[in-house]
């Protein structure tokens, strides 16, 4: 067999002729030595590929010697890399934690708070005197404040219950009915023609419409505060005076069944031995919380069971988990509806005389299905009371029927509180603002003033006295407060009367008076923001900002290196001539980083280490937030004073070119329009524009490029960056304040939470089609090789063909395709696909990326070959495929990985809009590239813009009823911790996690291997990108306390401010966990096999 061709002759280094120290003669040598290292390096490289030869034997010779001057040398530059990475990625955590300190601050004065008093009613304590006596008042037998009703209580609660579930619906061909029209008719049924054993009202909820803070209100008859939105999923017991603590106070046993929720709120309340609790959270169970209530509910009403409690709390949950799944209008809502119906028959039918029967919904949903915000819809739930003995009723005939909508003679959901403490003999809880509910004390003929106003007065003096109390406890002068309902209160007590005189029916209209205006004026004074906390949060996120924006302009480079082989040899020679002599300098730093993290490092510990002699002179905070805010302030100070010392001068911070400006106007011009209601809720529309935006100038700047073939190229992927972006569009969620001028098209109708079947088409097609979009901008720089084939065209493919099937079967499971198979079925092979994909993106996907070669391909001729790297003095030619593209190949494969999973948590319209953004991110990159601007800001921008963009296309808007719940149990059959949360917002937030993934691919695209100033380049690109969303964040925190006031303010304002918050620091979190780790790897993979520059 024949040797295959030296690949270099032998090459020693000679001096040149004359003086050896001359430049001429360091340029030989310098080219001789590279000569020699070529061959040496090539030669390893063939025998990685099984090409040996003599030249890998050489190497192989070689490393039983002691090391030479490149190779230490090279060693020295990856442990540089090692540490500068290092460096980088402390002052990135320490960002994080400048982000994190300045929302925390902010939210704190921001989301609203309410003190919770400690004191607690009492039976024989009433707030003022009987307005009549009756036998055994201030007992809990006759009754403590009010003669009792009723002995027992069954309160049933299903989840959801919005009001137009319950009444009557006329079909029309104008307006036809939907899925939950008419299917509890029981309700309205009852309450119309036993007007004096039931009653269904309207049930107005206080946003946010959440099942933990309703129940929060319907237990103590206060307000809930929007801070405690955060903590639906971590419900902490109540530990203010409620409904629950004066039942057990009062030796009532209470039973619970259902939403496990009551037992985090109540613990130790409720009966051992026959109370069951259930998972609350697993939004595709539909049924085994129900059947298991239905299970329990009806044995513990026999006569036999009866005697064991005196309250009976039973949650449903499958008519709000059949909302989020499906939506209002699907035919497992009717099921659900007509289940629950005929539970209430049973259980209306199993009661006795002395049993008070409550239904009602805690909160409502909106057309899709969702809930959380204060849309009509989510607040507007039922309530239905009903007694087997004549108790209720209307003070007027016309409310003999129930309402016909919502809006008609509506209640509140805290006016409950005091009307089952009345009825079932109960003292108010201390906290509550509600009032009695009218029908419940009318009297059977709807003239039982008496007792109305008697009611009222009991209810309006225990406000009176927790407003006195709460003033008290704020430090408040009660006669400072606008508004102020002495007045209403003395008017109410002189228009009731005294003695024979009292005029009970207009005492009881004063008395509702004063609760309303009482109720205001707390709505008012539980919104008093804590502005210092905000001005605070404000100037820690504004001073982030600037930190960004001098670490990006530091480490920003002038102008392209200058591209000469030759000049890249002479400086290696000289390089390692100093190195071998061991005069060599140390290597400078890459960036800035050292140097701006040791003065955050040591303005911070300065900061705490003063923090408590300054706190001692103040005390005015509490210490621990104190000093966070005093290491945050004096850690940025820090940094700004280590970027004067190393700037000798202050250039000129505007830009310098009009892809500069045009980054600046995307970023300012969409920041400042936050502070319009109307820009906010077009936002999607707005970022469409932007996108177009830059298409079109990236269109016009390739008409500019001399190369013909550039020129096309470039108008190419410019105007396929626009029709993709148009394409994306398609996709859209509406929210409320879009109606009438928005049509959904994310899922198969507005009033639907379900994919359209057409739409499972688009996995199928995503798994044919997007491996080969990704094939096609490999091989344009001949870099399909190496682990690249059977990655993409294998495994990414496998993964998204699961991810198609995966679709496929949730939609059967939906939809009842297969009715003989067992419940459960699908979902148990469904979970196990999605884990797959999981396991073969994370698992094996950072296998591949963690230990894959650079996506080349080594092969050596006798002749020359067009596209050759290295060519021997021999005339022989080493090609090498991939090479100009050796960093931006092999990073993308992580970027693959990071994709893959992003595709398997959206839904089939969310995976289409997704892969339309990563062909757009790879179009981006050609243009860059093409253009020349891939040290420009203009990329980091525009791909924030994308990630920003392609979150509204995926079925989310800045609204909490938006939030796609179901996707926790995507890879699982339940709620496990912290993997379900991570699964909701790697579906929220989905595409700025693609975007982040994919900022280093706008430096590393299309970089030879050796090239210079890579990890700067990088750390900039982040910091351009990362300053985008902390911009917007910034924004939005000014514009959400500056409009603190505005009525739209937690309709729109806090819920953008929410948002952007959340997303700053997901993309700081993954710029640190995914980008510069993944740099980290894709540096010294590349470093170990081509060398370091």
């Amino acid at each position: 067999m024949a040797e295959p061709p030296k690949v270099f002759k032998e090459a020693v280094p000679k001096a040149a002729t004359g003086n050896y120290n001359s430049i001429a003669a360091q340029y030989a040598r310098a080219k001789a030595a590279k000569e020699s290292e070529d061959e040496r390096k090539v030669g390893g490289i063939l025998a990685g590929f099984g090409l040996g030869g003599e030249s890998a034997g050489r190497r192989g010779g070689a490393k039983k010697e002691s090391k030479g001057a490149f190779e230490r040398l090279n060693e020295v530059k990856a442990q540089r890399f090692r540490g500068e990475w290092g460096w980088v990625v402390g002052f990135w955590v320490w960002l994080l934690c400048i982000h994190a300190a300045g929302l925390y601050f902010f939210t704190k004065g921001f989301l609203l708070t309410r003190l919770v008093l400690e004191e607690k009613s009492s039976c024989t304590n009433p707030p003022i005197t009987l307005s009549t006596q009756f036998q055994g008042a201030g007992t809990p037998e006759a009754g403590c404040w009010h003669p009792k009703t009723f002995d027992k209580a069954v309160v049933i609660i299903i989840d959801a219950l919005r009001y137009d579930f319950t009444v009557l619906f006329e079909n029309s061909t104008d307006n036809p009915s939907q899925a939950f029209h008419n299917a509890l008719p029981f309700l309205y049924e009852t309450a119309e023609k036993q007007p004096r054993n039931a009653f269904l009202l309207p049930f107005i909820a206080d946003p946010p419409t959440t099942t933990l803070q309703r129940l929060k209100g319907l237990t103590t008859g206060t307000l809930p505060t929007f801070v405690d939105a955060g903590s639906n999923f971590a419900g902490t017991a109540i530990e203010e005076d409620t409904l629950l603590m004066q039942m057990k106070d009062a030796g009532r046993r209470i039973v619970h069944l259902g939403d496990d929720t009551w037992t985090a709120l109540f613990p130790g309340y409720f009966e051992e031995g026959i109370s069951r609790a259930y998972d609350s959270l697993n939004v595709w169970d539909l049924h085994t919380v129900d059947n298991g209530v239905t299970e329990h509910i009806m044995p513990l009403l026999s006569k036999e069971k009866r005697g064991e409690w005196d309250v009976m709390i039973a949650h449903f949950l499958g008519v709000d988990h059949a909302g989020h799944r499906y939506g209002p209008n699907h035919p497992a809502m009717t099921a659900k509806l007509e289940q629950m119906n005929v539970v209430l028959r049973e259980v209306a039918a199993a009661l006795d005389e002395e049993t008070l029967l409550v239904v009602m919904g805690d909160h409502g949903m909106d057309g899709k299905g969702d809930h959380g915000g204060e849309s009509d819809d989510e607040v507007e739930a039922a309530l239905w009371m009903y007694s087997k003995r004549d108790v209720f009723g209307r003070t007027k005939v016309d409310y003999r029927t129930p309402p016909a909508t919502a809006k008609e003679r509506p209640v509140n959901q805290i006016d409950l509180v005091p009307t089952l403490a009345l009825l079932l003999g109960l003292p108010i809880p201390f906290n509550n603002l509600g009032r009695p509910i009218e029908e419940a004390f009318a009297g059977v003929k709807g003239n039982a003033w008496e007792n109305l106003a008697a009611a009222a007065r009991m209810t309006a003096a225990g406000i009176k006295r927790y407003q006195a109390a709460y003033y008290v406890a704020r430090g408040v002068d009660e006669s400072t407060v606008d508004g102020s309902p002495k007045a209403l209160w003395t008017t109410a007590e002189t228009t009731l009367g005294a003695g024979k005189h009292q005029n009970w029916k207009d005492g009881y209209t004063t008395f509702l008076a004063f609760q309303e205006e009482t109720l205001r004026i707390c709505r008012s004074l539980w919104a008093r923001f804590d502005v210092p906390c905000m001005i605070l949060g404000i100037g820690i996120l504004a001073g982030g900002v600037l930190a960004l924006m001098l670490y990006a302009n530091g480490n920003s480079n002038d102008g392209d290196a200058v591209n000469d082989p030759e000049l890249d040899r002479a400086e290696l020679q000289l390089e390692l001539d100093n190195f071998a002599k061991g005069n060599a300098t140390a290597l400078e730093d890459e960036t800035t980083t050292r140097l701006l993290f040791r003065g955050a490092l040591m303005g911070s510990l300065l900061g705490v280490a003063l923090c408590p002699a300054i706190w001692v002179m103040n005390q005015s905070e509490n210490v621990l937030d104190f000093g966070l805010a005093v290491g945050s302030i004096s850690g940025l100070l820090g940094v700004w004073y280590q970027d004067m010392r190393r700037r000798m001068s202050f250039a000129n911070p505007l830009p310098t070119t009009i892809w500069g400006w045009l980054a600046v106007i995307f970023t300012v011009s969409q920041s400042i329009g936050f502070a319009s209601n109307s820009y906010t809720i077009w936002e999607d529309s707005i970022l469409l524009f932007f996108v177009a935006t830059f298409g079109v100038a990236s269109a016009f700047s390739s008409l500019r490029l001399e190369n013909a073939a550039d020129r096309a190229l470039g108008i190419y992927h410019s105007v396929a960056f626009i029709a993709l972006g148009w394409a994306a569009s398609f996709s859209k969620l509406c929210r409320e304040e879009q109606m009438p001028y928005c049509r959904s098209t994310y899922y198969a109708s507005a009033t639907s939470s379900t994919s359209a079947p057409w739409q499972l088409i688009i996995p199928f097609v995503i798994a044919a089609i997007l491996p080969a979009i990704v094939k096609s901008f490999y091989t344009g720089s001949r870099s399909y090789e190496g682990l690249a084939p059977a990655w993409i065209s294998w495994a990414f493919r496998f993964g998204l063909v699961l991810s198609a099937i995966f679709w496929t079967l949730d939609a059967a499971d939906d939809g009842e395709w297969f009715p003989n198979f067992p419940s459960g079925l699908l979902k148990n092979i469904r979970v196990p696909i999605a884990q797959t994909v999981f396991a073969l993106a994370l698992v094996a996907g950072s296998i591949v990326f963690g230990y894959a070669p650079p996506c080349i391909s080594i092969s050596t001729t006798a002749t020359p070959t067009p596209g050759s790297q290295i060519t021997n003095s021999s005339g022989a030619r080493v090609t090498i495929l991939g090479f100009a593209n050796a960093h931006g190949t092999r990073y993308l494969l992580l970027v693959t990985n990071i994709l893959l999973c992003v595709l398997m948590i959206q839904k089939p319209m969310g995976a289409g809009a997704i892969s339309l953004m990563a062909w757009q991110i790879l179009t981006l990159l050609e243009i860059l590239d093409l253009l020349s601007l891939t040290s420009s800001p203009i990329g980091p921008i525009v791909l924030a813009l994308l990630g920003s963009f392609h979150f509204f296309k995926t079925g989310h808007q800045a609204t909490l009823a938006s939030i796609q719940w179901e996707s926790a149990f995507i890879p699982l059959h339940t709620i496990r911790y912290p993997w379900s949360p991570v699964l909701v917002a790697l579906n929220s937030f989905g595409a700025q996690i693609l975007a982040a993934s994919a900022v280093p691919l706008l430096v590393l695209w299309k970089q030879k291997p050796r090239k210079k100033g890579l990890l700067r380049s990088v750390v900039t690109a982040l910091s351009w990108h990362v300053t985008y969303y902390a911009v917007v964040c910034l924004a939005t925190t000014m514009w959400a306390g500056h409009l603190r006031r505005h009525l739209m303010l937690y309709r729109i304002f806090s819920p953008k401010f929410m948002t952007a918050a959340l997303v700053l620091v997901v993309v700081d979190v993954i710029g640190i966990c995914v980008a510069l780790v993944g740099v980290r790897f894709n540096g010294l993979s590349v470093g170990d096999v081509f060398g370091w520059a």
